[in-house]
C-alpha cells in the first residue's frame, strides 16, 4: 500500500503545468462523469465524488483494489482481454459496458480508459472516465416502447405489427417445408355508439379490456396489435390447418359473451372478424391485411358477431362498392329513387292510422339495391343528407297523391338519418321542403333511432321540441336494439315508440322476447306514448300483441310496402272490407 497516494498528490502528478492545481482539483471533484485513477498495476488510487454517487462505493472501499470489483458478469473474459489489448496498442479504449453498483444492481455506462505515460513513454497510471447511461436507457426504452406499442392497450401498434409481420414472412419464405399463418382482422360492433352514448373515457376502458381478453388467447409466437380505433389484428403464426384460425375466432366470440364492467355498468360488446391465410390468400403483409379486412366487412354485412374467411368473390364485392358509389351519386342527382309505403293498423278498431315511407332504388346498372346497402354507404360517404332531403321531397309528393285520392288524414312517417338530424341546418332544410311543396308538418311523422336521440341529450331535446312545435309527430324507431336510457327517454317529447322486428319475430316461441315486448308496451303507455310493433307476419303474433295492449301493428301480415298507386287501392279495399272510413 506504500504506492497509494492521496487525491492531491495524484492530481499534482497528472496536472498540466499550464493550469493551477486548484483548478484541476476543482474539476476533478465537480465533474459529472465518474473518474477512477489506478497505478500502472491497475490498482485503484483515487476516485471522484461522481464515481461514489454512481457506484455507491467510497474511496476507502475501493482503494488498492482492481476495477474488476465493478464487473457485472455480463461480459466474458475475452471482452476484457480485447479491451486491454487495445489500450496497450492505442493507449485508449472506449465503449458501452455493464458494471455493478455496490447494491448489486447492474447498470450501463459509457467508459473511456486512458493510459497515462511519462516523458519516457512508460505507463504510470490508467484513468477511467464514465457516464451512467441508466436514465438514458430508460428513456430510450420508453421511446422505443411508445414507438412500437399502442399507448392505451399496450399491445403492438400498426407500425410494430407491420414490422414483425414482414420479418415473419421473410423468415417463412426461406423455409423448405410449407408454413401457414392466419391473419385475423377484428372490428368491434357498434363501438361508435358506445363512444357516443357512454363517452370516450368508457370507450377507452372498453378497448383496454378487449385487448386483455384477447391476450389470454394468443400464444407467445403470435402477434396482437391494435391497428387503430376499435380495430385489432392478430397473426396466428405457423398453424397446421385453417381450422385453427376458425377455432381461435370462436374463442374470441365466446370471450365477449360475458359483459365488460365499466364503472359498475355492464357493457356488452361483440366483434366481427375476417380471416386470411398465408400463402393461399397472399404472400405479403399488405395483401393479407387487405383480404382479412374485406372478409371482416363481409361478416359485418351478414349480421355481425361472427367471422368469415376471405374468398375470391369478395374481390367482386369490392368492385361493387366502387360502382355503388358512382351510381349512387348519379341517382341522387337524377332523382332515381322511389318510395314504397307500408300501412300501420290500429288494434283497437282496425283503422289505418298511418303509413311509413320506405326508400327504394332500382339502378339501371346494379339492378335492385337493398336500402340496407345504399343507405349505409350514403352515411359513410356523406351522401345521406341530399338523399334524406330527396326522401322528404318524395314524401311530400306522396302526401299530395293521398289528398287527391281523398285521404288527407293519413300521416306519413319518414325515417331520418342520425347524421342528417345532427346537422345544424336540419330544421331549416325540412321547413323549406315543406314550404316548397305546400305541405303541412301535421301530415308527417318523423322517425328517429335510439342512436340519434342518445347522441347529445340537450341539443336533441331542443330539436325535438321545435319539431313538435312545427306540428310533426315524433317516434323512436328500432327501440330495444341500442343502448336504451329510460332517463333520457322521459325527457324527449315523443309520440310513438316502435318495437324492433327482432323482438317481434320470436314473441310466440321465446318467453324472454315476449317478456321484453310486454315490458316495453307497459313502459311506453306509462310515458303516454303509443306503441307500434313492426315486422308482424302471423296471426298468432297479432293476437298476442293485441292481448298485450300494443296500439298499432305494421308488417307483412297486413301488407308489404306498396307504391302509392297500389297503397291507395289497398286503403280503398280496406275501407270496404272493414266498413269504415279513416
Amino acid at each position: 500500500m506504500s504506492e497509494l497516494k492521496s487525491n492531491k498528490s495524484i492530481m499534482q502528478e497528472l496536472a498540466l503545468s499550464q493550469f493551477p492545481k486548484e483548478l484541476i482539483e476543482r474539476v476533478f471533484e465537480n465533474i459529472a462523469e465518474g473518474i477512477m485513477i489506478t497505478d500502472r498495476y491497475r490498482r485503484i488510487l483515487s476516485i471522484n465524488v461522481a464515481f461514489e454517487f454512481v457506484t455507491g462505493f467510497k474511496l476507502e472501499e475501493v482503494q488498492g483494489k482492481k476495477p474488476s470489483i465493478l464487473q457485472s458478469g455480463v461480459h466474458d473474459r475475452a471482452f476484457y482481454i480485447d479491451m486491454w489489448k487495445q489500450i496497450g496498442k492505442a493507449g485508449m479504449w472506449q465503449g458501452e459496458i455493464w458494471n455493478r453498483r455496490k447494491t448489486g444492481e447492474l447498470y450501463p455506462e459509457w467508459l473511456t480508459i486512458l493510459a497515462i505515460k511519462d516523458e519516457a513513454g512508460k505507463i504510470t497510471n490508467y484513468c477511467g472516465i464514465f457516464t451512467d447511461l441508466s436514465e438514458r436507457k430508460i428513456v430510450e426504452d420508453e421511446l422505443e416502447k411508445r414507438a412500437l406499442h399502442d399507448s392505451l392497450t399496450e399491445v403492438c401498434n400498426r407500425f410494430a405489427y407491420i414490422e414483425r409481420m414482414n420479418a415473419l414472412l421473410e423468415v417463412t419464405e426461406n423455409k423448405v417445408m410449407p408454413i401457414q399463418h392466419a391473419v385475423i382482422f377484428m372490428d368491434l360492433d357498434r363501438f361508435k355508439q358506445v363512444n357516443d352514448l357512454l363517452g370516450h373515457a368508457i370507450g377507452d376502458q372498453l378497448l383496454v379490456e378487449v385487448s386483455k381478453r384477447v391476450k389470454t388467447l394468443v400464444r407467445n409466437k403470435d402477434i396482437l396489435a391494435r391497428f387503430g380505433g376499435d380495430e385489432f389484428v392478430i397473426t396466428l403464426a405457423n398453424i397446421q390447418h385453417p381450422r385453427e384460425a376458425a377455432k381461435f375466432a370462436e374463442q374470441v366470440l365466446r370471450v365477449f359473451e360475458a359483459p365488460i364492467k365499466v364503472h359498475d355498468q355492464d357493457v356488452y360488446i361483440s366483434t366481427s372478424m375476417g380471416i386470411s391465410i398465408y400463402p393461399a390468400d397472399g404472400t405479403t403483409t399488405e395483401h393479407l391485411l387487405n383480404r382479412a379486412d374485406r372478409a371482416m366487412s363481409f361478416s359485418k354485412d351478414n349480421g355481425r358477431n361472427c367471422y368469415s374467411f376471405y374468398f375470391d368473390e369478395l374481390e367482386t364485392d369490392s368492385n361493387r362498392v366502387l360502382t355503388l358509389d358512382s351510381e349512387l351519386r348519379k341517382a341522387i342527382e337524377n332523382m332515381e329513387f322511389t318510395l314504397a309505403y307500408q300501412p300501420k293498423i290500429s288494434t283497437e278498431n282496425n283503422e289505418i292510422v298511418g303509413i311509413e315511407a320506405l326508400v327504394r332504388w332500382n339502378s339501371e346498372k346494379l339492378g335492385f339495391v337493398s336500402p340496407a346497402e345504399f343507405v349505409e354507404h350514403a352515411e359513410e360517404s356523406g351522401l345521406i343528407i341530399p338523399l334524406s332531403e330527396m326522401i322528404f321531397e318524395l314524401a311530400c309528393e306522396g302526401y299530395h297523391q293521398l289528398v287527391s285520392a281523398g285521404y288527407p288524414n293519413v300521416p306519413i312517417a319518414v325515417n331520418v338519418s342520425s347524421i342528417h338530424f345532427q346537422q345544424q341546418s336540419f330544421l331549416d332544410s325540412v321547413q323549406k321542403i315543406l314550404e316548397r311543396n305546400n305541405a303541412s308538418a301535421q301530415s308527417f311523422e318523423i322517425e328517429v333511432t335510439e342512436r340519434t336521440v342518445m347522441n347529445s341529450a340537450q341539443e336533441t331535446v331542443s330539436k325535438l321540441v321545435k319539431l313538435r312545435q312545427l306540428g310533426f309527430k315524433l317516434s323512436i324507431d328500432d327501440f330495444g336494439t341500442g343502448y336504451s336510457s329510460l332517463s333520457y327517454l322521459v325527457r324527449f317529447p315523443l309520440d310513438v315508440l316502435k318495437i324492433d322486428r327482432s323482438f317481434i319475430q320470436h314473441i310466440c316461441s321465446l318467453d324472454d322476447k315476449q317478456a321484453i315486448v310486454d315490458a316495453i308496451i307497459q313502459m311506453a303507455h306509462r310515458l303516454q306514448m303509443k306503441v307500434v310493433a313492426e315486422g308482424v307476419e302471423t296471426s298468432q303474433q297479432v293476437d298476442l300483441l293485441k292481448s298485450m295492449g300494443c296500439d298499432y301493428i305494421q308488417g307483412y301480415y297486413y301488407s308489404k310496402p306498396l307504391p302509392m298507386e297500389e297503397l291507395i287501392d289497398f286503403i280503398q279495399f280496406w275501407e270496404v272490407e272493414h266498413q269504415g272510413r279513416i
